[in-house]
């Protein structure tokens, strides 16, 4: 979790338990790993590559590749960047190679994929349901909580089946999909318990923080105690809708906000600046419930059905949350921040699926910044 240097207040965030505190263990000694070093570019093999170069890589060769782009996903035991394409397009296939990627075949554009959503959205968008693009499949994985039954089902069913089993995968989850709010510990408004995300820079120089959009429209001002004086003061939110962000501003212009995640037991992770998430990338997850927390981002462009209403363009990953958890940070472990906790289904027990807002178009939709330790900054 990002966290600002008050003397005599206590951290924000807490670890909880042994596993997190090994979570930690895991991810310090390669925080700065260096992602320099790939191989160059050949026709006759694909560059082995870091995860941070493999996103890097992903932003740049989906546009390049136009039409016949079909997502991209990183094979971490392998180091290599999978790129679909789609149409039997043979000089697509070819750039991709050149640019040190593995080209793989497929049906489904991201386009056709992009247009099987939107017919979801328009047809079965009902409370308990979710889907995104899934790469490794090359289809819209869809998924249904276990509140959705009855003529909800069917309506999902059937416009899933329309869309061809090719296109689109319906599965269920054994949890129910919600927003990781509660009362209890860590930022406080209104009643309402949620985690600090990310510290920013706004467009005027203030300091501030990110957290959940759901977190923010429930309370105008947050505390670090329950019922502790004032902090921050809600600038912008968004949810539900285009996302599930917030932008805080801390109340004393002073405050020193250090860009950083504090893991627990005393130990931080400087974070670099903000990065687009990449299907396969390895994650961890801050959040004031659960503490620490790994796992691997496994769907992009994901739209959300929650009870509050639906939310869109968020990032799918198996990394376990629970209630309180809301609005935690989401990173890599060089760094890189990747998304703020918004909700999903399961708990760090049962596992499940859960939603982030990416960084990205937090920082560029509330004109704000990470002034990280090196490396790439965005927003403002």
């Amino acid at each position: 979790m990002s966290h600002r240097r008050i003397p005599k207040r206590k951290a924000v965030m807490a670890v909880a338990g042994a596993a997190a505190v090994a979570a930690a263990a895991v991810l310090l000694p390669q925080a700065n790993a260096s992602q320099s070093g790939s191989e160059e570019p050949s026709a006759a093999a694909p560059r082995a590559l870091s995860a941070a170069s493999a996103r890097d890589l992903m932003v740049t060769i989906g546009p390049d590749l136009g039409e016949a782009y079909g997502g991209a996903y990183y094979d971490a035991a392998e180091r290599r960047l999978v790129v679909n394409v789609a149409g039997g397009d043979g000089e697509a296939a070819e750039r991709v190679r050149r640019a040190g990627a593995v080209p793989r075949s497929v049906n489904n554009s991201m386009g056709t994929l992009n247009r099987a959503a939107d017919t979801l959205s328009a047809r079965a968008a009902v409370p308990g349901t979710a889907w995104a693009v899934d790469p490794r499949t090359n289809t819209l994985r869809v998924t249904a909580d276990r509140t959705v039954s009855g003529e909800r089902w069917d309506r999902l069913e059937a416009a899933v089946e329309e869309l061809g089993a090719g296109t689109a995968r319906l599965s269920r989850s054994k949890g129910e999909f919600r927003t990781f709010l509660e009362g209890g510990d860590a930022i406080f408004g209104g009643g309402a318990r949620c985690s600090l995300g990310f510290n920013v820079v706004t467009g005027g120089g203030a300091p501030g923080f990110l957290t959940a959009g759901h977190c923010a429209v429930s309370s105008a001002r947050w505390s670090e105690e329950p019922g502790g004086a004032p902090v921050g003061t809600v600038r912008a939110a968004t949810f539900p809708g285009d996302g599930d962000f917030a932008l805080v501003t801390y109340d004393d212009p002073a405050t020193e906000a250090p860009s950083s995640v504090d893991l627990g037991n005393g130990q931080t992770l400087d974070i670099r600046g903000p990065a687009e998430a990449a299907v396969g990338l390895e994650v961890f997850r801050m959040g004031s419930t659960t503490g620490l927390n790994g796992g691997r981002v496994t769907g992009l462009g994901a739209t959300v059905n929650y009870p509050e209403g639906t939310v869109t363009g968020l990032v799918q990953t198996d990394v376990c949350a629970e209630p309180g958890d809301s609005g935690g940070a989401l990173f890599t472990r060089d760094g890189a921040a990747i998304g703020l906790t918004s909700g999903g289904s399961g708990d760090c027990t049962s596992g499940g699926e859960t939603f982030f807002h990416p960084v990205t178009t937090a920082l560029a939709a509330v004109g704000a910044r990470i002034d990280g330790a090196g490396g790439q900054q965005g927003g403002g």
